[in-house]
């Protein structure tokens, strides 16, 4: 579904990701883990077309990324959750949503969209009227996760879900991507909860100083000495 390869970006003579690949196969749960300023941000931004790589390629199925403009890369079922959630303060919580639905499939999809998402987080349906700024950090991340499934992706990009959360909210997130998965929805995601985003994914990869420096199923991962080690304190 989605290849990277060979990706490098660089700002300002300073290089955020070094020579990285990955693959997310149709329907597959991948994790990226790795310390802050690792590059994984970097790397979700090049794929959504934000930042411009300097080599590599980025394929979605069979597009080249590279030749889509970045308003236009949600039409092909990519949708980004970024870092810090994001949402339209001044907006209702369904007006946000209806953003997330701006894309062809969205329109035609959104009344199975929203009844999804209120099915997965019921506070958005009791608040749909609210401003979302004025909702609580784990309310505005549903939000956003929210707006993402609005958009009918086939891939859904998380950058970091659990930031700034309450660990029992931030379980609750983790709860509802699974569900996503297990309803057959390709997830990229980065995070720095390593334990739950390993266990959670079929295949990970672990990003440091721009570079992967590991990667394979939850399984071997888990078993690494050095994720145990450094990221798991095991």
């Amino acid at each position: 579904m989605l290849t990277v390869e060979s990706l490098t970006v660089a700002y300002g003579g300073l290089t955020a990701l070094c020579d990285i690949s990955l693959v997310v196969r149709g329907g597959q749960f991948v994790s990226i883990v790795g310390p802050n300023g690792a590059g994984k941000t970097t790397l979700f931004k090049a794929i959504s077309g934000t930042v411009s790589p300097n080599a590599g390629r980025i394929r979605f199925e069979n597009t080249d990324l590279l030749t889509v403009a970045p308003s236009k890369r949600a039409h092909f079922g990519i949708a980004h959750v970024p870092e810090g959630r994001q949402v339209f303060g001044s907006m209702t919580v369904l007006e946000n949503l209806e953003m997330g639905a701006y894309p062809q499939t969205g329109r035609r999809d959104w009344e199975r969209n929203v009844e999804r998402i209120f099915s997965l987080f019921p506070i958005l349906a009791e608040r749909r009227g609210q401003a979302a700024g004025t909702l609580s950090g784990g309310e505005q991340q549903m939000l956003a996760i929210g707006r993402g499934i609005a958009s009918s992706p086939r891939l859904l990009m998380l950058d970091e879900p659990s930031m700034g959360l309450a660990p029992m909210v931030a379980d609750l997130i983790f709860e509802r991507i699974g569900e996503l998965h297990r309803d057959g929805l390709a997830i990229l995601m980065v995070e720095q909860r390593v334990a739950e985003a390993v266990q959670s994914c079929d295949f990970g990869y672990v990003l440091e100083a721009g570079r992967m420096v590991l990667e394979g199923t939850h399984q071997a991962l888990l078993a690494d000495n050095r994720i145990r080690s450094v990221y798991l304190g095991l």
